[in-house]
């Protein structure tokens, strides 16, 4: 199952940075590209969850009690940074990576609180993938046109979808058997 785990995170990394690092195979591939693309994360999505949830469990250290409460603040702020991606209000352009920091953001908050091998691979993965992203990215893209920003009233929108997205996604956890606070 460790395979199918590292697997899905490779397939998910390389689908990713096709663009950045073979932009002209990516570009001759044309719309038809993004499918094929399209169908790589979902298939790398696929074995990564078979694989995490399948895999032995092995310790490599054991996260301190509290570290939970301060995983839920850093998933509501990766949620609160990833939905900066699309708002338009006044946030809108204060960063230029906001779904990348999101993912960083959310990498460490779980890496803080799961001290096994898979979660390690799994997290520090999608950590480095984030942080390898952006530096191809801005590689590439060194000029970065900031979006002029909106209304206030759509920031508070986005936070009312933030409590929203963090109640569905504790919710799920809990579906799935962790309960993501303490008791």
């Amino acid at each position: 199952m460790m395979g199918l785990l590292v697997l899905g995170l490779l397939i998910w990394v390389g689908a990713h940075i096709f663009k950045r690092v073979a932009p002209e195979q990516r570009a001759a591939m044309g719309d038809k590209g993004k499918g094929v693309v399209a169908v790589a994360l979902f298939i790398s999505l696929g074995l990564m969850i078979w694989g995490y949830g399948g895999v032995e469990f092995i310790p490599v250290w054991y996260p301190p009690a509290f570290m939970v409460h301060i995983n839920n603040l850093l998933m509501l702020v990766a949620l609160f940074v990833f939905g900066m991606s699309a708002t338009t209000g006044r946030l809108r352009g204060k960063m230029r990576h906001p779904q990348l920091t999101a993912v960083k953001i959310w990498a460490v908050a779980h890496l803080l609180v799961n001290g096994d091998l898979a979660s390690i691979i799994l997290f520090g993965g999608m950590l480095a993938w984030a942080v390898l992203e952006v530096i191809l990215i801005n590689k590439a893209e060194p000029v970065w046109d900031r979006p002029q920003p909106g209304e206030a009233k759509k920031d508070v929108l986005l936070v009312v979808i933030t409590l929203v997205m963090y109640a569905a996604i504790s919710a799920i956890h809990v579906g799935l058997g962790v309960w993501p606070f303490p008791g």
